[in-house]
């Protein structure tokens, strides 16, 4: 009996026998749309009948084909297997769908998509002294600003009805929810504990503006570690995915100690009826430094019409954030050859794939920068010109691929058939060189001055002198910066004297480290 389908190129199938193994093999051949059959069909006993959708749901593993084509063995088997890992059990109208789907079409697209790079700055303390300034200039270059406030209603009334605004506390971990930081790339903190005059202050502060060396101070409300050091703490571990990490951040693979695996699973032209193969395995010795790394191997062939092998991750059960960096970093040990980088944003099975070509160089280890902004949106080899940009916050699947084919209709040139050997060792977010602050914070000069020897208390910040009085101010604004520094973000800290109103005349004065005094003028 012979099992084809298709409206216009059809596929068969040739029952050879069952190997040593048990497994069934098929050789497909191609018929023509002059056969005549204007429908999908069946052919049984020379007789020929119309195949309804409702009719897909015959078990294929009952199912036996013939052809008269000498074509190298189709691994049916094997190709079950493959639906299997990646979708459980398939449905036969689906297999035959993706068995019939052009590929590689000639048609061509050069017009390169778009890929959305923008990100949200977050100002906390956004209706402080220093917060509302920063954000009243950043909202006048145009860029997108959300404040984090305690208090809605005084955030509206201070910095406009329109602000992009959340409401959370950050002493309290509970109150900074993820999707206030969705989106967010950079963030400028100006919290402060509040102090105030003892004897009390106008609604507008009046006292406080005029300097701390005016009134006699005090802690107003949260003290100084709640908010200096514990707050800190609570806003560093919720937006670190969203700001990343200098060093990056690993996504598959053996790097200094630490490991992340992913499920790999073979994804070859069987699914087109191809014979290349394919398999991803852990050496435990294999990368440069003696350690574990990951190696996609294979042999590639373009008989029945196929030529490509490939290793596709199982769909994640949570999307993978990277939209705090730029791209993926592959260290690898190259063989000269061309391969492919596919990237996934959604849980449907054909779709969509972002991708990009990387270029090895042959029995070397190297590492290979793949930006975000290089992806190209391609669907069964072609370019999609009005697909979505890429969002790197829904990573769903990764896959590497040694193909015979690009894309529109171009061809790999280095692609050769036979046995090949790609040792992966990791997969890597990073943050692209020059890597500038995603965390400013503005804290206060003298925090490392209090418990300084040797020091002319007379002519330091009254704050140095008052610390232990102000329930340790200095000390807990040094450790929240300690956080900063430990938690791996970029970062940049300003440590301002006191700050007023208004311009005060003179010329601004900076320095490293913690030594600038007050400055009169005469």
């Amino acid at each position: 009996m012979e099992c084809c389908y298709s409206p216009s190129s059809l596929s068969c199938f040739k029952f050879q026998s069952l190997s040593a193994s048990g497994s069934t093999r098929f050789s497909p051949t191609r018929l023509s749309s002059s056969a005549g059959l204007s429908n999908p069909f069946l052919k049984a006993n020379g007789r020929i009948k119309s195949i309804t959708r409702q009719q897909h749901s015959y078990d294929l593993r009952r199912t036996v084909v013939y052809s008269e084509s000498r074509n190298q063995g189709w691994d049916f088997g094997r190709f079950v297997k493959t639906l299997y890992f990646f979708n459980g059990p398939p449905s036969p109208f689906k297999i035959f769908e993706s068995l019939i789907a052009n590929l590689a079409g000639p048609s061509s697209s050069e017009s390169e998509v778009s890929m959305d790079s923008s990100g949200v700055i977050l100002v906390v303390g956004a209706t402080g002294g220093v917060g509302r300034r920063v954000v009243d200039v950043l909202q006048k270059k145009g860029l997108p600003v959300r404040v984090l406030v305690r208090n809605e209603e005084k955030g509206r009334k201070m910095l406009g009805p329109n602000i992009d605004l959340v409401v959370g506390d950050i002493t309290k971990v509970s109150t900074l929810l993820p999707d206030y930081f969705k989106g967010v790339k950079k963030v400028i903190s100006a919290f402060s504990v509040i102090v105030g005059p003892k004897e009390g202050d106008t609604p507008d502060r009046a006292k406080y503006s005029q300097g701390i060396k005016f009134f006699e101070p005090e802690i107003k409300g949260d003290s100084p570690e709640l908010v200096e050091y514990i707050g800190m703490q609570n806003l560093l571990k919720a937006l670190k995915e969203s700001v990343g990490l200098k060093t990056g951040k690993l996504v598959f693979g053996f790097e200094d100690g630490s490991s992340r695996d992913l499920p790999w699973g073979a994804l070859d032209d069987v699914v087109m009826g191809g014979v290349s193969e394919s398999s991803f395995q852990i050496l435990p010795n294999g990368s440069e430094t003696g350690g574990p790394t990951g190696l996609f191997k294979g042999v590639v062939s373009t008989a029945n019409n196929g030529g490509f092998t490939s290793i596709r991750t199982k769909n994640f059960d949570v999307a993978e954030n990277l939209s705090a960096y730029d791209g993926l970093e592959l260290r690898l040990k190259g063989d000269g050859r061309r391969y492919k980088l596919i990237v996934r944003t959604s849980r449907d099975w054909d779709t969509v794939g972002y991708t990009i070509g990387l270029d090895t160089i042959k029995d070397q280890w190297q590492s290979v920068k793949l930006p975000f902004s290089s992806l190209r949106p391609i669907f069964r080899a072609k370019t999609v010109a009005d697909a979505q940009p890429f969002d790197p916050s829904q990573i769903i699947s990764l896959q590497l691929m040694f193909s015979k084919f690009e894309y529109d209709g171009k061809l790999n040139p280095t692609f050769v058939e036979g046995p090949f050997e790609l040792p992966v060792s990791s997969i890597r977010a990073y943050i692209a060189e020059p890597i500038t602050p995603r965390f400013v914070h503005v804290g206060s000069a003298g925090v490392t001055r209090p418990e300084r020897p040797g020091l002319d208390l007379s002519k330091q910040p009254p704050a140095v002198r008052l610390n232990k009085e102000l329930g340790s101010i200095l000390t807990f604004k040094l450790k929240g910066e300690d956080l900063i520094r430990e938690s791996g973000i970029p970062f940049t800290i300003v440590r301002p004297c006191a700050l007023t109103e208004e311009p005060a005349g003179a010329e601004l004065i900076f320095d490293q480290g913690d030594n600038i005094t007050f400055l009169t003028r005469t």
